[in-house]
């Protein structure tokens, strides 16, 4: 593998992680002035059906200028102000029109003046025409109160938001908090297959550890009663046929198809997927259409992620090869994955699942099965490595634990193929 996989913006190395090079621009450059200030009262905006449409159908077309730019940094921050304006100015109407927990029908034609530049920086970054994690909503979009200060979620704001409530900037910035600990995830593969495979495996748990105690701050960070203010902006339409029917018309662009994008997720996230690549549990996801859907994120990546990924599957571990020693590292990061993967699930419960009847996703995949999918590969490769292992303490330590890991995730897909599951009772089957 040969680090760092870099495109200026992003630098998959040891240094940076998956974070950006350096911090992104807060404002665009003045002569977007106009485009900032639609940013800028957003919050205030999305509740002003009319006076938003108005200003975006007005705003001039600045694919001339933006065609000049060169600046990664200023491309990034176009891309991410215009995939924001794409997204509050197509789902406004069904954020303004909830009833009973379902969102209302968006806006199906975006115009010209919008179209243009977005699929100009978009084509510069090699992405889809829309909000994304990377670039716009998330790792592109913090901003630090104190420059000089740490990646705690306490210190980050966000450069564009929809909401503007500290539960949105809360919720996203955590993501980052979290990905400020990736550069670790890099050295600790770098060091298992230039050093010590075990010292690798050792770093990766203790980073993965970390990564676990930094995810938990979310429940502080943002209230789950609170997340449809801004869940509806970050909707895609793939998926959501619910919402923007057969899909969107991209006025003045060469191709004429109706565009049907998944929309930003955490499950666009990176460092997961890594430890799923690096230590070979990839090979058991289960052979179906959730797993499709896992895969077909891979697209709403950089690039450069998307080269590291492809790399890092010919270069991943192999179990056979490992030590004792080794093999228990291994079974240790599989339970800080699963930690990771039911804290996940638990947050789907919460802010969303008793908030909102609306089944879908925000990356238009199905709510109730999406992660236990993914908790189930987890825990057979988890069996798969414990029968490998033969220090018998270890086993009888943890052979307990995952039995009852196993049974929580088979009771609550039964109770979950129920039409009218009980969502505190599957929270409560929780471990």
């Amino acid at each position: 593998m040969q680090f760092p996989y870099t495109d200026g913006f992003f630098s998959v190395d040891s240094e940076h992680g998956f974070l950006p090079v350096q911090a992104p621009l807060k404002v665009l450059p003045d002569q977007y002035y106009q485009i900032q200030s639609i940013i800028d009262d957003l919050p205030n905006l999305i509740h002003k059906e009319s006076e938003l449409a108005q200003l975006v159908l007005n705003l001039p077309n600045f694919i001339n200028q933006v065609s000049q730019e060169s600046d990664i940094f200023v491309i990034q921050a176009l891309y991410r102000a215009y995939t924001f304006i794409t997204s509050a100015f197509l789902l406004q109407p069904a954020f303004l029109n909830q009833t009973e927990g379902k969102y209302g029908q968006g806006r199906t034609v975006l115009p010209e003046n919008i179209v243009q530049p977005l699929e100009f920086v978009s084509a510069k970054l090699e992405v889809f025409p829309w909000l994304d994690y990377h670039y716009a909503y998330s790792l592109g979009n913090y901003v630090k109160k104190d420059p000089n200060g740490t990646f705690d979620y306490t210190n980050l704001d966000m450069a564009c938001r929809f909401s503007g409530t500290s539960d949105e900037t809360g919720f996203i910035m955590v993501h980052v908090d979290i990905n400020s600990h990736s550069p670790n995830l890099i050295k600790s593969i770098e060091l298992a297959h230039t050093t010590n495979t075990n010292k690798g495996l050792q770093l990766m748990f203790n980073t993965l550890k970390e990564v676990n105690e930094r995810r938990k701050t979310m429940w502080k960070a943002s209230n789950p009663k609170n997340y449809n203010n801004f869940r509806a902006f970050i909707m895609g339409i793939k998926g959501n046929t619910e919402i923007f029917g057969q899909g969107v018309h991209y006025e003045g662009s060469p191709d004429r198809s109706l565009r049907t994008y998944r929309g930003q997720s955490g499950s666009q996230d990176d460092i997961i997927p890594t430890v799923d690549i690096f230590t070979g549990l990839y090979k058991y996801y289960p052979d179906n259409l959730l797993t499709q859907y896992l895969l077909d994120m891979r697209q709403y990546r950089p690039k450069v992620v998307q080269q590291f990924f492809t790399d890092l599957q010919n270069n991943s571990l192999d179990i056979e090869t490992l030590d004792n020693t080794g093999l228990k590292f291994l079974y240790l990061i599989q339970e800080e994955v699963h930690n990771f993967r039911n804290g996940h699930w638990q947050f789907v419960q919460k802010y969303i699942m008793e908030n909102t009847k609306y089944q879908v996703a925000t990356g238009g995949t199905p709510i109730t099965t999406w992660i236990p999918n993914q908790i189930e590969a987890v825990l057979n490769y988890m069996w798969i490595i414990l029968e490998k292992i033969t220090d018998l303490e270890f086993i009888e330590a943890k052979r307990p634990d995952l039995t009852t890991r196993s049974r929580v995730l088979v009771s609550q897909v039964e109770e979950l193929k129920k039409v009218d599951y009980n969502v505190s009772l599957v929270y409560e089957l929780e471990d």
